[in-house]
């Protein structure tokens, strides 16, 4: 079901993306955003299965401003790697990686002619919570343990659209206080905790949390009929 393409964001920059089509007409679109290992086998697996559920699913490529293709795995040289990525990324000027994910939720739209959704894992998470606060086009997100989500700054953000988070009660990047701390400043985003790490829905990596992944799912799948149908 999935293919490369490639998107154009507002100031001319073309980056790669795997798009997932649904087989039959899509009931929505999302767009699912990277961790800082790349558009590797976990996110496009996940981008397949939301199509499997009807929607249409694109996963920009938002290490490409600084690397093209990258595909890491979850080892400590990957982590490392990832983790100098990012914070490349992190440092571009002004708007940074958020018009390719703008451009994202545009094709999206366009090839889905529904409502978008975003969702994304860990530093996808954070930036999927930075999207639902300042882009356009959106209609839902979904954070999976957005690392930085719980910051002064980020909290200090004001979402535009539904929102509904999932975070581990045992991550240790992400302090449970934090997040019971987020969930006091923001009644309106749905906050949901799990026994669980970080990383819990990549059943690619050793804190693969299999019954906290399901029921994660299940409560997305329904968020997002919700929101997008």
């Amino acid at each position: 079901m999935g293919q490369s393409v490639d998107l154009m964001g507002a100031d001319g920059f073309v980056l790669p993306a795997w798009a997932a089509t649904p087989a039959g007409a899509p009931r929505g679109a999302v767009v699912v955003l990277q961790e800082i290992f790349g558009v590797n086998a976990h996110i496009r697996s996940v981008a397949e299965r939301f199509a499997a559920s009807g929607y249409l699913a694109v996963a920009p490529a938002l290490f490409a401003r600084i690397e093209p293709a990258v595909e890491l795995g979850y080892g400590p040289e990957d982590m490392q790697a990832g983790m100098a990525l990012k914070a490349e990324v992190e440092a571009l000027p002004a708007a940074g990686v958020m018009p390719d994910i703008q451009a994202a939720i545009d094709y999206a739209a366009q090839h889905s002619g529904r409502k978008v959704g975003i969702l994304g894992f860990c530093w996808g998470g954070l930036l999927s919570w930075r999207a639902a606060c300042t882009l356009r086009g959106l209609s839902a997100a979904v954070p999976y343990y957005g690392g930085g989500m719980t910051t002064a700054d980020e909290v200090a953000r004001k979402p535009l659209v539904p929102v509904l988070a999932h975070f581990g009660e045992r991550d240790p990047w992400i302090a449970l206080a934090g997040v019971q701390a987020f969930a006091l400043a923001h009644p309106e985003v749905v906050v949901q905790t799990y026994p669980a790490d970080h990383g819990f829905n990549c059943d690619q990596r050793g804190s693969y949390h299999e019954p906290s992944a399901v029921t994660a799912h299940d409560r997305t799948l329904a968020f997002l009929g919700q929101h997008l149908g």
